[in-house]
């Protein structure tokens, strides 16, 4: 007979191999979980990083559009640095002449194509401007 460890028993020895097994899949099921909840979150963080990116770019268009004149240039281009921007603006409104103002007006819509620095479409913005035209001088209306 065996010599036994004094107050051992045999059922207290180790794991079994029975409970090793059962031990890895507890593990490997919460390993997975953690995994997909991470997973889930880089995913979102993506979307939110995206989603502020083009934010910023939008203000940025804005931006660059209010120096814009549709009237003067209905089409066009510009370099923003990481992205550019391609505009066609249409009038929407008949061109307003009244004989007690030095300018012509007329409201544009104007849409801009955002595109990456690769020239591969990002983004679409409407925007309507107002385009004028000075038509007259102060020495005319004398």
């Amino acid at each position: 007979m065996p010599a036994r460890s004094a107050g051992v028993s045999a059922r207290e020895r180790g794991f079994t191999l029975l409970e090793a097994i059962v031990a890895m899949v507890l593990v490997s099921m919460l390993a997975l979980a953690v995994f997909g909840w991470i997973s889930t979150n880089v995913a979102s963080l993506d979307a939110v990083r995206d989603v502020n990116a083009q934010s910023d770019a939008t203000i940025n268009v804005v931006e660059h559009m209010r120096s814009v004149n549709p009237m003067l240039t209905p089409t066009g281009e510009a370099d923003l640095g990481a992205y550019r921007i391609d505009w066609e603006a249409r009038p929407i409104t008949a061109v307003v002449d009244r004989r007690a103002s030095l300018y012509q007006f007329a409201l544009y819509d104007t849409r801009i194509k955002v595109l990456t620095r690769a020239g591969q479409p990002w983004f679409d913005v409407s925007l309507e401007l107002v385009g004028y035209r000075k038509v007259r001088s102060i020495s005319e209306e004398g």
